[in-house]
């Protein structure tokens, strides 16, 4: 009888999912609705969260509502009103000289340059007059570049509207510089560093070096200042005229210093001695500074003939370590 079969699969059944009628439900075109318009998949260099977008070339834009052309910008640069970046907040590379003062003095003291930059509007003065000179001369040439790339080269530090990178800086050895102060002067002066962290500090100390007489600087390879941007520019352009040489071990040098005649002088703030009246003052001296919160290692301090000492009100603490160099430095050339 028609509705009324016993047979197996006469009837239908209803099935999870399936509607009032007995038919599957449909979407009614809203899918379809919902994907008009998007246009085709954008490739994968545009897509910001794959990997070939990350890869692609430096310098190359994406196509977006803020560059609707593609168009190349410079590494430096952004759109918008984001501004120049400043490299990330890292500091300028030991390979760097920037600043007019620590350019020119570079030039003026021969040394090798790989690139030079000067700024598309720089404000000409005697000293941007004096490096285009000596780069004419030289047969240097000057690359100009925006405010922004400058920036991004020098990692967003004062430079001033200039800058140029050296070939990778040249310590010297200590031995080297130890022959060559016996060699070339009767009682040489040389200053050591120690545990000097600041580049700032370190390219003071070496422009009170160059002023007062002395002959170099040496540094320890650990937990020290070294060569860089911030050095060069603080010195001002000193460190062009007085090595530096890179201590291994900073105690066996002064060993090594003081059994070749050195006086290894100290400053420390409890010295018995003043800064004035240090032994053996007319022949070879090896000033050894100290931090400014930490002084002297307990090592370092062992090995110097004597400690001497600043006096200062008691009312200041300490000085600044390239502060207390400069003044020892002083202190010894008027004593000679």
């Amino acid at each position: 009888m028609p509705g009324n079969s016993q047979r197996k699969g006469a009837v239908r059944k209803r099935g999870k999912g399936v509607g009032p009628t007995g038919r599957t439900a449909g979407s009614g075109g809203r899918v379809k609705r919902g994907l008009e318009g998007r246009g085709p998949t954008p490739k994968a260099e545009d897509r910001p969260y794959h990997k070939a977008y990350r890869d692609r070339r430096p310098g190359e834009s994406p196509i977006s509502p803020s560059n609707p052309r593609g168009r190349r910008t410079s590494p430096g640069e952004t759109r918008g009103r984001q501004g120049p970046r400043q490299g990330g907040g890292k500091a300028p590379g030991a390979d760097w000289v920037i600043g007019r003062n620590p350019v020119l003095e570079a030039l003026q003291a021969d040394l090798p340059v790989r690139r030079a930059f000067l700024m598309e509007g720089a404000e000409r003065d005697s000293r941007i007059n004096d490096i285009l000179r000596l780069a004419a001369e030289k047969g240097i040439s000057l690359l100009q570049a925006s405010r922004s790339e400058l920036d991004r080269l020098t990692s967003g530090a004062v430079h001033q509207g200039v800058a140029i990178q050296l070939p990778e800086y040249e310590y010297a050895h200590p031995g080297d510089l130890l022959a060559d102060a016996l060699a070339d002067h009767d009682a040489p002066i040389l200053v050591a560093c120690d545990s000097i962290t600041d580049p700032r500090n370190l390219g003071a100390i070496i422009r009170s070096a160059a002023a007062f007489g002395a002959v170099g600087v040496i540094v320890p390879e650990r937990r020290s200042a070294h060569m860089t941007a911030a050095t060069w520019k603080t010195s001002a352009g000193a460190a062009a005229r007085v090595p530096v040489a890179l201590a291994t071990n900073l105690n066996r040098v002064l060993r090594d210093y003081a059994e070749a005649g050195f006086v290894v002088v100290g400053l420390a703030g409890e010295g018995d001695v003043d800064i004035a009246d240090i032994p053996g003052v007319d022949g070879p001296v090896l000033l050894v500074v100290g931090s400014e919160g930490e002084g002297l290692a307990q090592l370092v301090r062992k090995n110097c003939d004597v400690l001497a000492s600043i006096p200062i009100t008691s009312d200041v603490e300490s000085l600044n370590a390239s502060v207390a160099a400069s003044i020892a430095l002083y202190e010894v050339a008027r004593a000679r």
